[in-house]
């Protein structure tokens, strides 16, 4: 603390500022990781940077580069694993897969997650505004799902955008698919989820509801307490005239 931070300072908060520097602190603990994915269905090959479970970059195969999940992030340096090195670990994956999946076929019983999915507006919902809805599934595994979207039951294809399959630290996946939507009443929006070669799936439904102003909430909940008070008051009447009674029989 500078000469400045003495002055005018209470000896007791003194004091409490050096009792509170000397308890230890629990360290913060920050993941970086690194994750590559393969598999017979598509995508066949995924690999992503993650920070805290947030998706940082995705390796784009097809090009052969980090591809940022946001546009403001500095690109990844290409010094620190080359094009190249991550093909070769692409393809060793696929060929210990193909290893395994011979050794296994048969034998052990094969994983899958069954995907929960979530539906919500980017923005403050406003009948007749354009907003953004969210269709975030999680508990993906393997990797391999096919999310749509539907309105009144008609499936919608325009203004569909998908993120690619962040990795997260339960050994499972996370997607998120975006539609854009003017949404209007009476509205009622599905996410829909389907694993690669099953006939099952996870459906979410999402439907628009004007969001109650301030005064009529208000207004409710001064109806509901005066409702309220009155149904205690005539309780207590009750009461009182049970009682009375008792005590004359």
């Amino acid at each position: 603390m500078g000469a400045a931070g003495w002055s005018g300072v209470p000896l007791a908060g003194l004091l409490w500022g050096a009792l509170a520097g000397a308890v230890p602190q629990e360290p913060v603990v920050h993941i970086l990781a690194e994750v590559l994915f393969c598999q017979p269905a598509m995508p066949s090959l995924g690999l992503a940077l993650t920070f805290d479970a947030d998706q940082l970059f995705w390796f784009n195969f097809p090009r052969s580069r980090w591809t940022p999940q946001l546009p403001d992030i500095p690109p990844w340096p290409p010094s620190l694993e080359t094009p190249q090195q991550l093909l070769r670990d692409a393809t060793f994956c696929q060929d210990l897969r193909r290893q395994l999946t011979a050794l296994a076929t048969g034998h052990l019983p094969e994983s899958k997650g069954i995907p929960m999915a979530d539906v919500f507006p980017a923005q403050p919902l406003r009948l007749g505004e354009a907003n953004t809805l969210v269709c975030l599934v999680g508990n993906i595994f393997p990797p391999a799902v096919d999310i749509s979207w539907q309105l009144d039951g008609v499936p919608i294809t325009q203004g569909v955008t998908h993120t690619p399959y962040t990795p997260t630290a339960n050994l499972a996946f996370t997607r998120f698919s975006y539609l854009r939507v003017t949404p209007a009443a009476g509205d009622v929006y599905a996410c829909v989820i389907t694993h690669e070669g099953d006939n099952s799936s996870v459906v979410a439904y999402w439907v628009p509801q004007e969001p109650v102003s301030s005064e009529e909430l208000e207004t409710a909940l001064c109806g509901a307490a005066m409702a309220l008070g009155i149904l205690l008051a005539l309780l207590g009447i009750a009461m009182i005239l049970a009682a009375q009674r008792g005590a004359r029989g």
